[in-house]
């Protein structure tokens, strides 16, 4: 994911001012297998939005608070409140991205000592499935952790099915990805003749993407910048990254899924 610049709340910036620094010792990244011990009462987790609280559900977390509303667009655009600060003040676990740079800025702020988790937001089906048994061993349940991967990979594999079954003419249909919509053109079983972004499409792009002759342009909804091939009759379908309020992951593929099917099945 892109750099991108953040404001912060007033509020937030001079707590951190008051002398409250990150170290390397107490503000690193968690990446132990095994964390929470599974006899320990279930851990307060906070997510900085819906992807990865999803992600800790699937994993077997139980008490999970979510920072950024999943109605907001662009999640790391977000700007933490007060509110926020007292959320995370209480976890065991903060759960953040790399591109989103105020997560570690609120648990500076908080004073907490929650371990922070950074995790790899992809929602390539293998990636999936690594972090969300990562997450079962950092949690300590890693039982229901393989429970859910296990329903995934069915569920997986019936929306593959039933996307191969939907190829136009019975071939492999060919499209241009946005870098963050490759996975649900992976899981189409689709040939990705180009990537584009995260940054808006070139003239040149444009052209060399428009040679490509794809039916189909999977964007990305989160970071869109529009009709990426106009005049190419190919189209465009807005993929969708992040599960709603719900934290139901699966939720997200069964929409891609129809979505993508319903763009390869259209006259």
């Amino acid at each position: 994911m892109p750099r991108i610049r953040v404001r912060i709340t007033p509020l937030l910036a001079l707590t951190m001012s008051a002398g409250l620094s990150l170290t390397a010792n107490g503000c690193g990244s968690s990446n132990s297998a095994s964390d929470h011990k599974s006899g320990d009462s279930p851990p307060m987790v906070v997510a900085t939005t819906t992807w990865e609280g999803a992600l800790a559900k699937a994993a077997g977390a139980e008490d999970v608070k979510v920072i950024v509303p999943s109605s907001v667009q662009h999640a790391p655009d977000y700007d933490p409140r007060p509110s926020d600060l007292t959320a995370v003040a209480h976890a065991d676990y903060v759960l953040y991205a790399p591109f989103e740079p105020y997560a570690k800025k609120l648990k500076a702020a908080a004073g907490t000592r929650a371990k922070l988790v950074e995790l790899d937001l992809d929602n390539d089906a293998g990636k999936t499935m690594a972090e969300v048994m990562r997450l079962g061993g950092v949690f300590g349940t890693q039982s229901a952790a393989a429970k859910w991967n296990n329903s995934f990979k069915s569920e997986y594999g019936t929306l593959q099915k039933g996307l191969k079954d939907a190829w136009p003419g019975g071939k492999v249909p060919s499209v241009v990805a946005q870098v963050y919509s490759v996975w649900a053109a992976e899981m189409a079983g689709a040939d990705v003749a180009g990537t584009y972004g995260p940054e808006a499409v070139t003239a040149r792009q444009l052209s060399e993407l428009s040679q490509k002759k794809p039916e189909l342009v999977l964007d990305n909804v989160h970071m869109t910048t529009g009709t990426v091939l106009p005049g190419s009759g190919a189209r465009q379908v807005e993929i969708v990254n992040y599960p709603g309020k719900d934290l139901d992951l699966l939720t997200v593929y069964r929409d891609a899924a129809a979505t993508v099917k319903k763009a390869m099945t259209a006259s």
